[in-house]
């Protein structure tokens, strides 16, 4: 059995972090149009501003920042 961690740097913030690559919350970059990985800490802070504007929040999914089991990747 076996785990999987991506890593890379947060596109919120650039800091590097470690997440779950079928798990992590993610958005779209407008200037190259792929999902890209955001950590916790700018989900938080995103989520002040989402709140103060009437919108929904983003909730990561359970394990979100853990490692993947193996039988979870395609």
């Amino acid at each position: 059995m076996g785990y999987a961690l991506a890593m890379s740097p947060c596109f919120g913030c650039g800091r590097v972090f470690c997440y779950n690559p079928l798990r992590v919350p993610s958005i779209t970059s407008q200037r190259t149009g792929t999902r890209e990985p955001i950590c916790l800490e700018c989900v938080t802070r995103a989520n002040v501003t989402r709140r103060a504007n009437g919108l929904g929040e983003i909730v990561p999914l359970p394990g979100a920042y853990d490692a993947a089991d193996e039988s979870e990747l395609p």
